[in-house]
């Protein structure tokens, strides 16, 4: 296993923790351990990152040379980080290396950042300016599928804006989160991001701590409810980005074959594992047996293997429960009369491999359309008017993402902006920028996340009035 270089400081956590397993899923066995810690130990790391807080807050000069120091450093660490987190995640190796650069990416892009002073024109006899303060210990959770690019979504922009932060990863994948706080300790003052590791109720603790002043959070709608209901408890501020069942709206001049590899690693990649990825496709019913066929061709070559096997295309699904989630969705749209054009099982092998899958005549009461199924399965629908289409896409508590696919754009644009969702993309889907808001509707989201509108995020304004000069 890779291990942090001789001369950093490893990110430990103090006081006597108990340990929990963590499992490789190319194996489905445990290959290493990450300390399972106590209420009583995440009290004092919160305290401690208040007492930082009070010197990072007061030099947005140093903030950001520390930040572009930190960029530096985990981009020297990816041999290290990427192996690991495949090892713990699953994900072919290339994409781990991906997303250790993204990770330094955003820290790179944050660091340009600065709140801008923005005076008040109302006509009163008084110079009136909005400010921005930051809010102070932030607690951002992190789900398993991205842990180091998803973490650093919530830890760069916090930081930025002269917050402290207090990390917790999933227990499916604590390890290249603590990896990643060793390696930004270089840079960063102690104290200022801390990595806390254990399992429950240490999230629900975290999440309903009285020192904590924003709770950002990625997860499942439940797990989002209650991380709200525990903020809640503490006046804290919530970002929640909570999934998506993201539709693929094909229109009826749509080339197939062109978009054909696009639409499927927009659904596949990361095994399915992305809040937005593509997890239903509608075709125009004349075109349906054209799209469903290019889509099983992609499914039926693509290599599975272990991630950090080499010409591995997709890896295992993450855990356990995630796997059998997949299955018992797929057994259920089976069982409904759908067709498994590819895959439709798990493959015979240790770990937790599902085979690519493609679903053709699936009914669209069945779960696997209407519930978020993050795995490798993709059920194909047909539709005889465009605005059956956007119905069904709508017709969902859902709404982080969706797409149009066509070669008419200007119909295509129209035919998106009629999409109730966040973020809508046309011939592509789930690619974002830097500079860019994310934030769902409906059930998948509370705040916005990216670009200036997740660095405003973690600020508070501060207005002064003074009078005009006489």
């Amino acid at each position: 296993m890779p291990t942090t270089q001789p001369n950093r400081r490893p990110h430990k956590a103090r006081g006597g923790s108990g340990s929990f397993a963590v499992l490789d899923p190319a194996t489905g066995e445990p290959f290493d351990e990450a300390p399972d810690q106590s209420p009583e130990e995440l009290d004092a790391i919160v305290e401690r990152a208040h007492e930082a807080w009070r010197e990072w807050r007061a030099d947005p000069d140093a903030r950001a040379a520390a930040l572009l120091a930190a960029a530096d450093a985990v981009e020297d660490a990816a041999p290290d980080l990427a192996p690991l987190l495949t090892r713990e995640q699953g994900k072919p190796l290339p994409e781990s290396y991906a997303e250790v650069a993204r990770t330094a990416a955003r820290l790179r892009y944050f660091a340009t950042l600065r709140p801008e002073t923005q005076p008040i024109a109302d006509g009163r006899p008084v110079h009136s300016e909005v400010r921005w303060r930051p809010l102070g210990p932030v607690a951002a959770i992190v789900p398993w599928n991205f842990p180091l690019q998803l973490a650093s979504a919530k830890f760069a922009p916090a930081l930025a804006a002269g917050n402290t932060v207090v990390l917790k990863p999933s227990p499916f994948t604590p390890l290249a989160t603590r990896m990643l706080g060793s390696v930004l300790a270089q840079a960063l003052p102690e104290d200022v991001l801390t990595i806390v590791t254990g399992r429950e109720p240490l999230g629900d603790r975290l999440a309903s701590h009285p020192g904590i002043r924003h709770v950002t959070f990625t997860g499942s709608i439940p797990t989002g409810r209650a991380v709200a209901r525990g903020a809640a408890s503490a006046l804290a501020r919530v970002t929640l980005e909570l999934g998506g069942n993201d539709a693929a709206i094909l229109l009826d001049d749509v080339d197939v074959e062109q978009i054909a590899d696009r639409l499927f690693w927009a659904a596949f990649r990361n095994c399915g594992q992305i809040c937005m990825a593509v997890k239903r496709v509608y075709a125009p019913a004349r075109r349906y047996a054209e799209v469903v066929e290019a889509l099983a061709q992609r499914a039926k070559s693509t290599v599975v293997r272990p991630g950090l096997e080499a010409g591995s295309q997709l890896g295992p699904i993450n855990n356990a429960l995630q796997l059998a989630r997949v299955e018992r969705y797929t057994a259920r749209a089976l069982a409904d009369g759908a067709r498994a054009v590819a895959g439709g099982r798990r493959i015979d092998r240790p770990g937790y491999f599902f085979a690519p899958t493609i679903l053709a005549d699936v009914p669209a009461g069945s779960p696997v359309v209407t519930e978020e199924q993050f795995g490798p399965v993709l059920p194909v629908l047909a539709y005889q008017s465009i605005d059956e289409a956007v119905e069904a896409a709508n017709d969902t508590g859902f709404g982080l993402g969706g797409s149009v696919w066509g070669t008419d754009l200007d119909r295509a644009e129209a035919v998106a902006e009629r999409l109730e969702c966040g973020t809508a993309w046309i011939n592509h889907h789930g690619e974002l920028s830097l500079a860019q808001p994310f934030a769902g509707i409906k059930d998948s989201g509370v705040g916005v996340a990216g670009g200036p509108w997740g660095f405003y995020g973690n600020l508070r304004p501060f207005v002064v009035h003074r009078p005009r000069e006489a």
